[in-house]
């Protein structure tokens, strides 16, 4: 039986099949392209879902963005992600003070005893000892 779930429009068809054909698209982009291209076909969820290797439920939820916003559908919004709070300058106190002697009773530096002295010399609001780590690894550097 024949549903219209997804009406595309020439061009749209056509620029989709020449997205399939350049070959280089992400996974979920390349199941996004085919599940609208089966819907447009008149395929009903089930038989869609089947062709393009994906859920019922992730069918609908294309439907409707597709529906809302076009062919935006295919790709992902941008997430928010925790921005990047250790800066060059910071970085380079890192490094200074991984150089540097240990304090007193220690034998040399450990990575939480860096992240602390860094709080407390007012480099850094805060900085965890992974983020420590990181620097040195991105700087080839070592506390030792």
């Amino acid at each position: 039986m024949k549903k219209e779930h997804v009406k595309l429009s020439t061009q749209d068809r056509e620029h989709l099949q020449e997205m399939l054909r350049k070959g280089s698209l992400k996974s979920k982009t390349y199941k996004r392209i085919n599940s609208l291209l089966a819907l447009d076909e008149g395929l009903t969820y089930e038989s869609a879902s089947k062709r393009a290797h994906v859920s019922t439920r992730t069918l609908e939820r294309l439907v409707k963005r597709h529906a809302a916003c076009g062919l935006d559908c295919l790709y992902d919004k941008p997430r928010p992600g925790r921005p990047v709070e250790v800066g060059q300058a910071t970085e380079d106190q890192i490094v200074l003070l991984s150089c540097s002697d240990a304090p007193k009773g220690y034998g040399q530096w450990s990575l939480r005893l860096l992240a602390d002295k860094m709080v407390e010399l007012g480099h850094s609001d805060e900085i965890s000892h992974t983020q420590v780590a990181k620097v040195l690894k991105k700087r080839k550097s070592s506390p030792t």
